[in-house]
């Protein structure tokens, strides 16, 4: 680690060079989410357009999990280096022309090109944190990263509110081009790549990348904007699934006959990855309820102010990452399966006691079941991610990443619809017909308001915690006792994951110092290295 590479500059630091621009990257895109939301007012009063402004949080979202199968393919047959870096580009200009947008048309636009590139690095970014890393230092990179978007969405907010109201909007979208170009330099500057050998040359399914963009864009459309923009049996929602379900059709015969298929059909015969993926499909779910639901739940039950909401759900955006650093010392005993089975039958056991929760109730018993359900959490996500990339090798773990993040925003853009329709026909039936979340999170209300609300995030909860219960029977009956882990020696065939001792590590995954001249494996190449 300590050795000199080209230049005279030490391999560490080199390490630490290419951690600091995945941190930085993967800020980038994880501010995005949360710190526009604060600037929504004066983006209105300045270019207009309210009746479809969700279609700034929308449009990104959507962009940002329809291309993620898309680029894990792109990095595993290009490379990561130049996956990321396009990513990066794409990004920084959306974020130009966001700050020159003139109404808010051009504005949604953007934000789409914004999350064009806002998917490659979130996947790449996870990508590489397996192949920089032996299996037992990932925990180490991927708690960083994870703590990344806890702080993200903790001073997202408070960095947009200050930019607005000392500053302009149009800063929000400014300030990503220095942090973004001095990320953009260190990847360029100190992640090297060997050169793949290849027999042939790399076929791009653009059939398949078009496929799944709009199968993925029109479905992804019709639950975020289902229960919102229009009723979820109107003519718009039916019309919208029923494009979707022919065009998922279209893509799965137009990727069984594509010689590379953005999404291999691999990915779902494999047990372990079609379990993992299936798991935290549902998982998604799962983190919905607390992200969406608390923060109003403290306001208009608690009577806390926005910032005192935050502080709440706070507690388990920092109990998250923490739980995920610590998991190694569990899963490296018991396994990945077992560290994951405890933990989403902790957060079973913490979301069902939230109906438990006495009326109005103080801060701090939420604050709590937060901080626990963090922790729950950290036990399994992390745990799957890692164990499924020690699954695969360097030409499968873009794909097989990709496919799993994919899975997961697809699982919370589904909590999101179907937890919001609960709360909603809760609120409906205690309040009359035509109220809703919004309606009453925006007015103060009375006593019948309030425990009105409570019942409809108790009932969300209760939503959650079985969409629990089926994460933990996925794994439980479907997912593998022990995961495939590929061996440390390329020449051994793949070993199944010890229960007994510390896991083996690819060797596909190290960081070693070594020159370029090193001996690579053909045909698939060695991980990315940064020396």
């Amino acid at each position: 680690m300590g050795g000199t590479s080209e230049g005279g500059i030490p391999g560490s630091q080199r390490r630490t060079a290419v951690v600091a621009a995945l941190m930085l990257s993967m800020a980038l895109a994880a501010l995005e989410s949360t710190i526009i939301a604060t600037a929504v007012p004066q983006i209105v009063a300045d270019l207009g357009g309210f009746s479809y402004f969700s279609w700034l949080f929308s449009g990104y979202l959507l962009a940002v999990t329809v291309t993620l199968p898309v680029y894990g393919k792109l990095s595993d047959t290009f490379g990561r280096k130049p996956v990321l870096l396009a990513g990066m580009v794409l990004f920084l200009l959306g974020s130009l022309l966001c700050a020159l947008s003139w109404n808010m048309a051009a504005l949604i636009a953007f934000r789409i090109l914004q999350g064009l590139g806002g998917g490659a690095i979130q996947g790449t970014v996870q990508t590489l944190a397996a192949d920089l890393y032996p299996l037992k230092q990932r925990p180490k990179i991927q708690a960083k990263l994870s703590t990344v978007w806890a702080l993200s969405s903790v001073v997202g907010p408070a960095i947009g509110g200050m930019l607005v109201a000392f500053a302009h909007w149009r800063w929000i979208f400014l300030v990503n081009l220095p942090v973004g170009l001095i990320a953009l330099w260190l990847v360029a500057r100190h992640l090297h790549e060997p050169v793949r050998e290849s027999r042939s040359r790399p076929r791009i399914d653009w059939a398949g990348a078009l496929a799944v963009f709009a199968s993925g864009g029109v479905l992804l459309t019709a639950l975020v904007q289902g229960g919102v923009a229009w009723p979820w049996l109107s003519a718009p929602s039916l019309v919208l699934f029923a494009i979707a379900a022919v065009l998922i059709t279209a893509t799965v015969l137009v990727e069984r006959r594509a010689a590379e298929p953005i999404i291999p059909g691999w990915v779902w015969k494999r047990r372990t990855i079609a379990a993992v993926n299936l798991g935290l499909g549902v998982l998604g779910l799962v983190m919905v309820a607390p992200t969406v639901f608390i923060p109003t739940y403290a306001q208009s039950v608690l009577g806390l102010t926005p910032t005192g909401a935050g502080f709440v759900l706070s507690a388990m955006i920092l109990s998250w990452p923490l739980s995920a650093a610590l998991s190694q010392h569990l899963y490296t005993r018991i396994g990945f399966r077992n560290t994951a089975l405890i933990g989403i039958t902790g957060a079973v056991l913490v979301l069902a006691a939230f109906p438990l929760l006495p009326y109005p109730g103080s801060p701090w018993q939420p604050a709590l079941l937060m901080l626990l359900l963090g922790a729950a959490l950290g036990q399994v996500q992390l745990p799957l991610i890692v164990g499924v990339q020690s699954t695969v090798g360097w030409s499968e773990r873009g794909t097989t990443t990709a496919s799993v993040l994919f899975c997961r925003q697809l699982g919370q853009t589904l909590g999101a619809a179907v937890f919001g329709a609960i709360a909603n026909g809760v609120i409906a039936a205690r309040l009359g017909a035509g109220t809703d979340l919004d309606t009453v999170a925006r007015t103060p209300g009375d006593e019948t308001v309030r425990r009105s609300v409570d019942a409809a995030v108790e009932w969300v909860h209760i939503g959650a915690a079985l969409a629990g219960v089926v994460t933990l029977f996925v794994l439980l009956f479907l997912a593998p006792r022990r995961f495939p882990v590929l061996p440390q020696e390329p020449a051994q065939e793949p070993v199944q994951e010890s229960v007994q001792g510390p896991l083996q590590e690819p060797a596909q995954a190290s960081v070693r110092d070594e020159t370029p001249d090193s001996p690579q494996e053909p045909p698939a190449p060695q991980p990315s290295r940064t020396d």
